[in-house]
């Protein structure tokens, strides 16, 4: 059964002018260090809301969080001698490795027009509605503290920035990953409850892996029907306008703080 959202309930066909207009950028395979410079551009500079769908970045990186600290996430000897590029992104959250496999969602959108709260608390819950919709109850779909899980394991991993009215909210969703890259993160010392000292390979399912065992959950048998779930989502909600990178990318050439950067170990 699909979850309310009373934030975003569709108006009735006699004021479709009140649906808020989403752009939805879909990049397929793309950059994670362009794609967060773009996000960052677009949430400073721009008025507009958008959600950006991408599948995978090449190569492998690790993205921190604003304040994350090298020594404290990572085993530095073995990033540095495999050559992962360290990335410091521009809004909070943890650290993750990234790659081919890794699916990003990202929403950046006024808090005022969509009646959220600018509160990360409030954005996870209206995010976590979209999702649950988007995997339906069948999957055991959870929002765990800050992570989204099926059943207590962790299939993507959320990070936010909130600025007066403004927000966006990114997702890297775990559809397969690499052990050896994951094993370029160290357990950090600030984690979920839920999480406990387990270690990543007991903490973690891919979107793959949980698919494959649960034939009830359509939208996993495939990273397409997956991307192509969250749009019809979308479609439920805003008047949506697919755009292209183009459009995206005036965001650059606007005045605007830039937070993310390459990280030298």
């Amino acid at each position: 059964a699909r979850s309310p959202l009373p934030h975003l309930r569709p108006q009735p066909a006699s004021a479709p002018s009140m649906m808020m207009n989403m752009r939805l950028l879909r990049l397929g395979n793309f950059g994670i260090l362009r794609q967060l410079q773009i996000e960052e551009a677009i949430f400073r500079a721009a008025n507009e809301n958008w959600c950006i769908i991408s599948r995978g970045t090449e190569p492998p990186a690790i993205v921190m969080g604003i304040s994350g600290k090298p020594h404290m996430l990572m085993d530095v000897e073995k990033v540095s001698a495999a050559k992962v590029p360290v990335i410091k992104r521009f809004t909070g959250g943890g650290t993750v490795v990234v790659d081919s496999n890794t699916t990003f969602v990202t929403f950046i959108c006024n808090t005022e027009a969509l009646n959220v709260k600018p509160w990360p608390r409030e954005i996870m819950k209206w995010s976590g509605g979209i999702y649950e919709n988007v995997f339906g109850g069948a999957s055991g779909f959870r929002l765990e503290e800050n992570d989204y899980c099926f059943g207590h394991k962790k299939f993507g991993g959320n990070a936010q920035a909130v600025s007066r009215n403004r927000f966006v909210h990114h997702t890297s969703f775990l559809w397969d990953y690499d052990p050896d890259n994951m094993d370029l993160l160290t357990i950090p010392q600030k984690r979920p409850k839920y999480r406990g000292d387990r270690k990543h390979s007991d903490f973690l399912v891919t979107m793959k892996d949980f698919g494959l065992s649960r034939h009830d959950v359509s939208v996993l048998e495939s990273r397409d029907l997956f991307e192509s779930a969250v749009e019809r989502e979308l479609h439920n909600h805003f008047d949506v306008l697919p755009t292209t990178i183009f459009e995206a990318e005036k965001a650059l050439q606007m005045p605007h703080r830039c937070g993310t950067k390459i990280v030298d170990l």
